[in-house]
Order: C-alpha cells, then sequence, then structure tokens
C-alpha cells in the first residue's frame, strides 16, 4: 500500500483559495449592507422632505379673495373653506355681523390674500355647498387654520370625518381661551344647563328640542358655554342662535 505524502505547496494553494473565498464572500456582504443603508438613507430622506411640508410651485394656489375669516377664493375660481373652525359671520342676506366677525375677516386677508398657498385635503373634500374644504399651510409649514384660533379669531369646529389635526386646533383654542384673546375676551356669562353631544361634539340649551332626541350614552351636560367650548364643543345653529350676545362686543 502506498504511502499518501505530505505536500507543503499544494495545501497552500487549498489553503489561499479558502482565503479568497471567505474574502469575496464577506465583500459581498459588506456591499450588500452598504445598499441597503444608502436605500434607508434614502427613504428616511424623502420621509423627513415630506414631513417639513416642502412643496413644488405645482403645489401652491393663489388666494385672490377673502370672504370672511374661514372661507376664500382662489385664483382658478375655486371656493374654499377652512377645515375644522368657524369664524364670525360678517354682514349678510339682511343678517348683522357677529362679534369679530370683520376683524376676522381683515386678519384673514392679511394672512393669505394674493399669497401662495398650500392645501392639505382629509377625508372630505367637499362641504354641502360644493366648497372645498382643506388645511391652509404657509411655504414656512405654518397651519394657518390653527393660527385662527390661537388669535381667537375663530372657534373649534370638531366634523367627522375630517379630524387629521383635530387635537391641535381644540389645543389651539384653548390657549386662546385661556389667554382671553378675541372672542374670548372679557367673557361674561350667566349658568345655565346645556346638553353635549358625544358623537357630533354639538353643545345644545337643555330646552332645547333636539337635545331631548340625544341617546343617554351620547349625552353630556355643561353650566357654561364656556366649559362646553373647552371641552371641545360647539354651539349647534339650530337652538343657540343668540351665542354671540355672550362674550365681547362687536369689533
Amino acid at each position: 500500500m502506498n504511502k499518501q505524502t505530505y505536500d507543503p505547496e499544494r495545501l497552500n494553494a487549498f489553503i489561499n483559495k479558502i482565503k479568497l473565498w471567505s474574502e469575496a464572500t464577506s465583500l459581498f456582504d459588506v456591499q450588500r449592507w452598504m445598499f441597503n443603508v444608502r436605500c434607508s438613507v434614502c427613504l428616511i430622506f424623502f420621509v423627513i422632505l415630506a414631513s417639513t411640508g416642502h412643496v413644488s410651485a405645482r403645489d401652491l394656489v393663489t388666494v385672490k379673495w377673502v370672504n370672511d375669516g374661514d372661507t376664500v377664493v382662489l385664483s382658478d375660481g375655486r371656493r374654499v373653506r377652512y377645515l375644522g373652525i368657524n369664524s364670525p359671520e360678517i354682514d349678510h342676506d339682511h343678517k348683522r355681523a357677529q362679534p369679530y366677525g370683520y376683524a376676522a375677516r381683515a386678519f384673514n386677508k392679511k394672512m393669505v390674500l394674493d399669497r401662495r398657498i398650500r392645501l392639505e385635503f382629509d377625508q372630505e373634500r367637499h362641504d354641502r355647498y360644493g366648497r372645498w374644504l382643506a388645511y391652509f399651510f404657509l411655504q414656512d409649514g405654518t397651519l394657518l387654520n390653527e393660527v385662527m384660533l390661537q388669535m381667537g379669531y375663530a372657534y373649534f369646529l370638531f366634523k367627522k370625518p375630517n379630524l387629521k389635526y383635530a387635537q391641535r386646533l381644540l389645543k389651539a383654542q384653548q390657549e386662546a381661551m385661556k389667554a382671553g384673546r378675541g372672542l374670548w375676551s372679557n367673557w361674561n356669562e350667566p349658568k345655565r344647563r346645556y346638553i353635549g353631544n358625544l358623537n357630533s361634539r354639538r353643545f345644545h340649551l337643555d330646552s332645547c328640542s333636539i337635545a331631548g332626541k340625544i341617546k343617554g350614552k351620547n349625552k353630556t351636560s355643561f353650566l357654561t358655554r364656556w366649559e362646553a367650548f373647552m371641552a371641545g364643543y360647539a354651539p349647534a345653529g339650530d337652538c343657540i342662535k343668540e351665542f354671540w350676545s355672550y362674550g365681547s362686543q362687536n369689533k
């Protein structure tokens, strides 16, 4: 039986092949890892870009007319209403202006007239009057719906299913109320029981026929309108038409 001999050169050549295969495999892994890192960085970049409100010129619209504190007309003719807020009315249809109605319009005009604005939509694009519904953003990311509330020129209007910024807008109103800004200044009202609807976030006079139809599980109550507003409820127009007689005088 022939005896196998030890060949150092062949053994070294075999070891070198193993090293080369190992290095190639490691290089492939590194390259794959670097590719994944680059993809992740690109994804993060685009997410950050979107969240900072960066927009191109084609995403912007121009406001050419301001109706009041919460409605404008764009250069393309579209009428757009601010989502999540309601401003006091100005004189229209033989009705007198509500307190701060003209002040709200003047402030809105100062913010948006002839300016380039970015519109952001929620679940519903139009209201029953055919107006577009949107959140208004300046190019620096400022949410104008929020600013109107912060300055006390509007109150928060909860409306399902358009609740993208609901908590943010309510917080803005609460800050304005605590600071006594705009329509919340010099507030004065007698205590009286109001009934709130947990589903619609509207409050009614306790004597209102609609209040009597609210089911027990959806019903809550407040002693003042202030308390209801602070909780994020808005007056039900069907039975609280005299709301603006409380609080500050017309400005």
